[in-house]
């Protein structure tokens, strides 16, 4: 290349470069542009989980450190909230409560769904019907109008007393007035709530591998066996799944006890769930420190249960990729 072509590109480079820098700055205008409107889009959602959820969620972590009743402005007691719950007999009752209905109904609702997967899963005609059927409970069993229903089945003079003196029980008990058998009608009412993980446990025994159950029947295995030696360990990870979301919500539940008990707790404060207590103190005596405090250790409790099943879920649960 001569002299004067490399003179004439050296000199028309500095133009060549003009456009290029003009082009980047309208790639970054056009960028901010983007970013801005994606923020604007996000506005909503962040006005929302920092108005609605985070301002809330902190004020309340406040004011479970302070005495406050709505009426006065709140005053700063420290811990003092801490410290009356385990001098408060009605809290202590409220804990043993929720923890007998955790305890009982989780364990037995994942079981009877378990179950009626099974059957489900065996090649039922019109099995969409029946999955509808069986999920409508799950979908209307934390209402109020099945909580009203619940109650009366299990009166005195309810439709359960009325088929059992029809089996010959005399005198059969009044199921909901009675301080012995009050809370088991409330887990009686938790485990028929069975059509969410039942609807899991369903898709789970779908994709179980077949090669598996033909080569156990090969071997002699019999339908307990398989169920025990192959069905239940590969859904491991779906009972792991619907034991941490069953076991959150049994130490949320509030609206059985409150209809049920007519917002007592009753009788004797035998269904006082905790949550139940927690609304009577914060909205019935107005004692909102005082309630903050049973929320802040209800969510400590929550996460204690749940980092427990976590931490164990190595101990038993499966999962297909560990075996290859």
């Amino acid at each position: 290349m001569s002299q004067q072509s490399n003179l004439a590109v050296a000199t028309e480079a500095p133009d060549r470069a003009v456009p290029r820098l003009g082009g980047g700055r309208r790639r970054n205008s056009w960028r901010r542009k983007e970013a801005v409107a994606g923020y604007v889009f996000l506005l909503p959602w962040l006005v929302g989980i920092v108005g609605l959820t985070l301002g809330p969620v902190l004020a309340s972590l406040y004011l479970s450190f302070t005495k406050y009743d709505l009426l006065s402005a709140p005053r700063w007691i420290g811990l003092q909230n801490y410290v009356n719950l385990f001098a408060d007999e009605r809290y202590l009752q409220s804990v043993r409560v929720t923890l007998v209905y955790v305890f009982i109904s989780v364990p037995l609702k994942l079981a009877f769904a378990l179950l009626l997967a099974v059957l489900l899963n065996r090649g039922l005609r019109g099995l969409n019907i029946y999955r509808a059927i069986y999920y409508v409970p799950s979908l209307l069993g934390a209402s109020v109008a099945v909580a009203v229903v619940w109650r009366q089945l299990f009166s005195g003079d309810g439709a359960v007393n009325a088929v059992l003196r029809h089996l010959g029980w005399h005198n059969p008990p009044d199921w909901i007035t009675s301080p012995h058998t009050a809370i088991y009608t409330l887990i009686l009412l938790a485990v028929w709530e069975f059509g969410s993980p039942m609807i899991i446990f369903l898709a789970g025994l779908r994709q179980l591998p077949h090669d598996l159950y033909e080569a156990a029947r090969v071997d002699g295995a019999g339908p307990i066996q398989q169920f025990w030696r192959i069905t239940l360990p590969l859904l491991t990870p779906l009972v792991f799944f619907n034991l941490v979301l069953q076991m959150i919500g049994a130490f949320q539940s509030f609206t059985q006890s409150y209809i049920v008990s007519g917002g007592t707790g009753g009788p004797v404060d035998s269904t006082l769930f905790y949550t139940l207590y927690l609304y009577q103190q914060s909205f019935g005596e107005l004692h909102m420190g005082y309630g903050a405090a049973m929320a802040w250790i209800l969510v400590a409790v929550i996460a204690l249960f749940t980092g427990g099943l976590f931490r164990t879920s190595r101990y038993w649960v499966f999962y297909q990729d560990q075996a290859r």
